[in-house]
């Protein structure tokens, strides 16, 4: 071979590396956070969150069409615009809701994991999973969402303590723990009392440490 052969060669591409979709690879390299928080308070909380999350691309996953509805109603009166779409909407208006989401004209679409399953969203910055699913693989679904480069912020209360566990021990890997400074958790029966302010008890704090000292026994690590 001469030397202009050589001169006009192309220099050779290197392969990209394979990208896998596994539950350790998407949990690993997806950034996660979660409030730990009282299913009470998770309505102020999420209205707080928002204040960060401006222009952002939104979808929030609940457990049922009541807690849908109930959130919606909640942030309308915030003057919050939002959608929400569940079990008790014709599949023409669901099919509205989902092209209002892509086409951005609608910042903030609430659902459910059922309804969830027969969409097709694009551009999906946030998702805020307001109630964690009651089948683990199905975080998995709303988190490949927006894989490695978006956000993923899960509002955990008392409840969601095994279903978290099961999560992290499917990723091998911790879901980053973060508080909002200065938001005022309450007790059910005094939610409008702010100087009776209560942080989420959940489990005693050493039951915690050992629940993930348990965890982290069982992961492998990453080679």
């Amino acid at each position: 071979m001469n030397e202009e052969s050589i001169a006009n060669e192309e220099p050779t591409k290197p392969t990209p590396p394979k990208k896998y979709y596994d539950y350790i690879s998407v949990g690993n390299r997806t950034k996660q956070i979660g409030y730990f928080v009282q299913q009470h308070d998770k309505n102020r909380m999420f209205a707080e969150l928002l204040q960060n999350l401006t222009e952002k691309q939104i979808l929030v996953f609940v457990k049922s069409k009541k807690s849908a509805d109930s959130l919606k109603k909640y942030l309308f009166e915030k003057d919050i615009d939002s959608l929400a779409v569940h079990g008790n909407h014709r599949a023409s208006q669901i099919e509205d809701g989902q092209k209002s989401f892509n086409s951005k004209e609608s910042k903030i679409l609430i659902t459910t994991d059922r309804i969830f399953e027969g969409m097709t969203l694009s551009d999906v910055d946030v998702v805020i999973n307001f109630d964690l699913p009651l089948e683990a693989p199905d975080y998995f679904k709303r988190l490949r969402l927006v894989d490695e480069i978006g956000l993923s912020i899960s509002f955990i209360d008392p409840e969601d303590e095994r279903m978290l566990a099961t999560i992290e021990l499917m990723m091998k890997c911790e879901m980053v723990e973060e508080e909002i400074k200065g938001f005022a958790h309450t007790n059910g029966e005094q939610t409008q009392v702010k100087d009776k302010i209560k942080k989420p008890r959940h489990k005693k704090v050493q039951q915690r440490a050992k629940r993930k000292a348990e965890i982290k026994s069982q992961w492998v690590p990453s080679k």
